[in-house]
């Protein structure tokens, strides 16, 4: 087996110590996004989440959360937008765990300095230098198949829309944890069954509606990455509008509580795999299997999905005989150098 990348640990250890991980983070980060607000941080038009891969797909609920409490709010992927970024009142809110993130920087630095905010796990970093409020996750020992990184990033980004324009930071972050333990218990009782199906599976499609898209995405990026499956990441409605029709030999892991909820019913009648993650009670059958969570606000679900996804790709790697911490292809224009 390899060893991980320079300055990561590995997936197995970022797993095994991410609870701990997670309740300090959701601890440290309430008091600092609740002091930043004090401090005039989070006020104004509502922010434009800027980011590339999981960061992206981390400020989906958050996203989400903002508009719901009526604040006009967008998440862009960082690499889709000519330079330089129009004119806005609308911040941007730059998200890269690394702080390297190339395509990301780029966008921040080319609207005015007022508007710069960023959120990194490695403070000092390039992003975070050129942002004029900066929120660093602490520096959390990540791995390179982004665990604990990922998940600290929804908890920053979940607060910071919970706080924006007035609101308050939900105090029910405190009881996350123990959800989170909860649901490892059972994930470690049922990792082999839950895996099983992807052995024959030659694609996998991850759907996920409203405020749990962000897990769809965050879904087939892991698995492309870290165990090498083609798969597909879309929206709940989007899915429905012709895509579901490439079913066959397929995995299809699902989020949600409505229309996902029939989604899965229908794909399982037909004989095609489904797990489905949901915090509705629904009776599993040969082709479903129901993986229920904790009814919780959007961001803290988004982290109990991502959870969820996390044990799906470390078990389906181990029976397939693939090393995680072995990556085939190194790009090296997607980050930037950091200062020494």
């Amino acid at each position: 087996m390899s060893t991980p990348k320079e300055g990561h640990i590995s997936f197995v250890s970022a797993r095994a110590g991410q609870l701990a991980a997670l309740r300090e983070a959701i601890e440290r980060l309430g008091h600092e996004v609740t002091a930043r607000q004090a401090d005039g941080w989070f006020r104004g038009s509502g922010p434009i989440f800027v980011a590339i891969g999981a960061s992206h797909a981390a400020a989906c609920a958050p996203t989400w959360i903002l508009r719901r409490r009526g604040v006009h709010a967008w998440r862009l992927s960082a690499g889709d937008h000519p330079l330089p970024f129009p004119a806005s009142s609308h911040p941007l809110i730059a998200v890269s765990q690394s702080g390297r993130s190339s395509e990301t920087l780029a966008v921040l630095e080319s609207v005015d300095p007022h508007l710069r905010y960023a959120v990194t796990n490695a403070a000092p970093s390039p992003i975070a230098t050129v942002a004029e409020r900066a929120l660093s996750l602490g520096g959390i020992p990540d791995s390179y198949a982004s665990t604990i990184g990922y998940t600290a990033t929804i908890v920053a980004l979940g607060m910071i829309a919970e706080a924006w324009g007035g609101g308050t930071v939900d105090p029910s972050w405190t009881r996350l944890p123990d959800h989170l333990h909860d649901l490892g218990e059972t994930l470690g009782a049922h990792a082999d069954a839950l895996a099983a199906p992807f052995a024959n599976a030659r694609a996998g499609d991850f759907v996920g509606g409203g405020p749990s898209a962000g897990s769809a995405e965050a879904g087939a990026l892991l698995f492309r990455e870290a165990v090498r499956l083609p798969a597909a990441a879309m929206s709940t409605r989007q899915y429905l509008h012709g895509a579901m029709e490439s079913a066959g030999n397929t995995m299809h892991v699902l989020f949600g509580d409505e229309r996902e909820i029939t989604l899965a019913r229908t794909l399982a009648a037909a004989d095609h795999p489904v797990i489905l993650v949901t915090s509705e009670d629904v009776t599993p059958g040969p082709a479903l299997q129901v993986v229920g969570l904790p009814a919780v606000p959007p961001s803290q679900r988004a982290l109990l999905e991502a959870v969820v996804l996390q044990s799906l790709v470390a078990r389906t790697a181990e029976r397939a005989g693939i090393d995680i911490e072995e990556f085939v292809f190194d790009n090296a224009d997607t980050k930037v150098e950091a200062a020494l």
